[in-house]
């Protein structure tokens, strides 16, 4: 795979020269870590569902990376090759990552919600040589789903499957059987390829993709230097160190799990807690007996995790110290809940996943600076607020939010002229915020027509030209509604073609015939006789907007 990382080259020398890139990979971190601390636990896996618990030192980790690292060569997997990894927060994603650094594989994390739809493009645009599937997770057959796709995927060779058996041994597909199990790491040519092949600081490392308002996800780049870039001064914010334990329910697929549940820990040489299936009496209790001190998820887990110790007695969970909440704004009433029921300092931020967090509340902030406000930019980070016309806007005056960082992405995989940088570097949000005269940030609205729903995108154009093509819609629009839960749900509001009805279960299941993801099928339907549109047949939906809040 050839990376057009257009965005890195042009500012090399000057985030070296300013101390931004570290100029190191995981692979560094990661011998450091077992060389320094090496009997210390790195990793401890729980799968909900069954109850394993699956636990690494340092030591077992790195050999563990290095056994799957051969294993993917003798795949055929080398420097610049895509591993697709659509798995749940288990032990195999984080080494998987791990062993791809080790050999310059590129990952891939892919979310497991993703069906055909979405998992066609993503394969074939990212020309996955490897995918890497559970046989099943929460009754689904991933397995079967990767079989019937393979004949659209001209670049896929294999599809290894954790979990596959024949009889009662692991199959031959399985990841046990290939990449596990065998101790590759022996083998006479073993220290050779893994000394040949390490990626350097701006190599590729990861291939994320992003939902846009361009009709299909966007494959951002990421290097070493720049997920470090913003690792690094996001760590040292959160006063975060070697004796710190971070329980990570977000998904590792997401930039929150991949980069703060997966990389920092490591980088740390701290301790990483990983629960796979979301169920918050289970959080309540790893926390406590794992004496987890940081998390972060977005607001639905934050509210969970309040009101399920409330229910549970309010003993708290006295070792966690801060949790950082993003992907939408903290209602002032939830911080309050959740400082009093966790004893945690409640932190707000804001991110993307091309640049990960990049604004934070400090530890020594008032409370109200979490639900007033998304917090100050990272060491590294510029921020600027400008009008229609690019022009620098007074404190507090919200327009489109332009960001210059560190952190800032490769680009997007074969999409540079979606990359949204220009020659000085400032990259368009495609949110809108203010700043105030301390300099911190509010998000206030999004130019880019995207729903979060529970932290996760929506991709909004993409589900409404699956609409166009119902035989009974003439028109259609997806728009975003509150929801105190989880921010955001999907409202479809319609127009039918003459003499024809349409009801939500008929929409749901013309989705999910789509093979649609099911977070991604709106929850609501509102039916009309005609849009509000501009003069030049623009649907207006501000209007529709106005309409559900009116009820």
């Amino acid at each position: 795979m050839q990376f057009d990382a257009v965005l890195i080259p042009p500012r090399r020398a000057a985030m070296v020269a300013h101390g931004h890139w570290r100029e190191r990979t995981i692979n560094d971190a990661l011998d450091a870590a077992a060389l320094a601390v090496p009997d210390k636990t790195a990793l401890t896996a729980v799968q909900v569902e069954g109850g394993a618990v699956t636990r690494f030192t340092y030591r077992e980790l790195a050999r563990m990376a290095d056994r799957i690292a051969i294993g993917l060569s003798r795949l055929g997997v080398g420097p610049g090759d895509i591993v697709a990894v659509q798995l749940p927060n288990w032990w195999q994603f984080t080494l998987t990552y791990l062993a791809c650094s080790r050999i310059g594989a590129v990952m891939n994390p892919l979310m497991h919600i993703f069906r055909e739809r979405e998992l066609s493009f993503m394969l074939q645009h990212g020309e996955a040589k490897v995918a890497i599937v559970p046989q099943s997770f929460r009754g689904f057959d991933f397995a079967q789903m990767l079989e019937g796709l393979r004949p659209q995927l001209p670049h896929l060779q294999h599809v290894v499957v954790v979990g596959a058996v024949h009889g009662n041994e692991p199959a031959p597909h399985s990841f046990e059987a290939l990449l596990s199990g065998p101790a590759w790491e022996e083998a006479p040519d073993a220290a050779d390829i893994l000394r040949a092949h390490r990626p350097g600081p701006d190599d590729i490392t990861q291939l994320i993709y992003t939902s846009g308002t361009t009709g299909e996800p966007k494959g951002v780049m990421h290097s070493a230097n720049t997920v470090l870039a913003n690792i690094v001064p996001y760590a040292e914010r959160l006063r975060l160190g070697a004796d710190d334990v971070v329980f990570m329910a977000s998904p590792m697929a997401h930039q929150t799990g991949f980069m703060y549940g997966l990389i920092m820990p490591i980088w740390l040489q701290a301790s990483a807690v990983l629960q796979d299936v979301w169920e918050p009496k289970k959080a309540v209790a790893l926390i406590r007996q794992e004496r987890a001190t940081f998390t972060m998820a977005s607001t639905p887990f934050l509210t969970d995790l309040a009101r399920t110790v409330t229910e549970m007695g309010g003993e708290g969970v006295p070792s966690l110290r801060s949790f950082l909440c993003a992907g939408a704004p903290i209602p002032g009433a939830l911080v309050e809940q959740a400082r009093a029921a966790l004893g945690a300092k409640i932190v707000s931020a804001w991110g993307m996943t091309e640049n990960g967090a990049v604004t934070l509340t400090r530890l020594d902030d008032a409370d109200e600076r979490s639900f007033n406000t998304d917090g100050l930019p990272l060491p590294g980070v510029e921020l600027k607020v400008v009008d229609v016309d690019g022009k620098p806007l007074p404190d507090g005056e919200s327009g489109k939010l332009l960001l210059r960082a560190c952190s800032n992405f490769g680009g997007y995989l074969r999409r540079p002229h979606l990359n949204g940088t220009d020659a000085e570097g400032w990259f368009d949000t495609g949110d809108l915020a203010r700043i105030d005269a301390q300099g911190y940030v509010r998000i206030t609205g999004r130019s880019k027509d995207v729903i979060i729903r529970g932290g996760e995108n929506i991709p909004v154009v993409e589900i409404e030209s699956l609409l166009y093509r119902h035989p009974a819609i003439a028109h259609a629009a997806i728009v975003s509604y509150p929801d105190e839960r989880l921010g955001e749900r999907a409202c479809a509001v319609v127009v039918p073609r003459p003499g024809q009805s349409i009801d939500l279960p008929g929409i749901v299941e013309f989705l999910k015939a789509q093979k649609v993801a099911v977070q991604y099928i709106p929850e609501r339907l509102i039916v009309r006789d005609a849009m509000p549109s501009t003069p030049s047949g623009k649907i207006q939906k501000f209007k529709l907007r106005e309409l559900l809040a009116a009820g």
